[in-house]
């Protein structure tokens, strides 16, 4: 029964793997996240032009709301569109095994050795459905950034209601600079990915279609 079972669940040896790289869900809530991230990005930045705590400021013309008011309404809609399809996307990868079969293992040594070979344009991308070391390991990052990104703007949210959470990120004006800094961080992940999918085009097709396309 056991060896029916595994016949079943994976391809043939031999035949071509027909699954989807990735599964429906996966790239709808990818997408919606993606669109919660910009908005989420560019209404922050006209909220931190209200009050900032660094030396500069954000240009308007690539903000949203036109005012503070505005920009916390933009806000306070992509960070509920953010927790709920982020908790749907991170609850189905670990229930449906995707976070195991994807992210893990992961060790040093293999960051290590696939970032030589990613800097010296030797890093295979030769199978789609597999991640390397340096993938897995922004991918991951990404998960536990988005993480201190929602607690950190729970406290600057409501401050009072969460006093220790306030307490363990040093405070209300340190929480805005952990805020601050989550969402740059993300930003630097945004624009690494981007490149990565410029020299790969064909990761946004399967991002979009769910299949690796015949030819590029």
């Amino acid at each position: 029964m056991a060896s029916m079972n595994s016949t079943i669940i994976a391809p043939l040896a031999g035949t071509a793997d027909v699954r989807p790289i990735h599964p429906l869900w996966m790239r709808i809530t990818h997408w919606l996240n993606a669109l919660a991230v910009v908005i989420l990005t560019m209404s922050g930045w006209r909220i931190y032009d209200a009050s900032p705590f660094f030396p500069f400021t954000i240009p308007p013309a690539i903000t949203l709301g036109g005012w503070l008011g505005g920009a916390l309404q933009w806000h306070f809609a992509a960070m509920w569109l953010l927790v709920f399809n982020g908790l749907l996307y991170l609850a189905l990868n670990i229930f449906s095994g995707r976070l195991r079969r994807k992210f893990l293992p992961l060790s040093f040594k293999g960051v290590v050795h696939d970032l030589i070979e990613a800097l010296q344009g030797r890093l295979s991308h030769a199978n789609p459905r597999q991640y390397n070391h340096v993938q897995k390991l922004a991918y991951l990052f990404v998960v536990l950034d988005l993480i201190v990104i929602v607690l950190s703007g729970l406290v600057l949210w409501k401050s009072v209601q969460f006093p220790l959470l306030r307490q363990l990120m040093g405070g209300y004006e340190f929480a805005r600079r952990i805020h601050f800094v989550g969402m740059a961080a993300m930003l630097a992940f945004v624009a690494v990915h981007l490149v990565m999918v410029a020299l790969v085009p064909r990761t946004l097709l399967t991002m979009i279609s769910g299949r690796a396309p015949k030819t590029l």
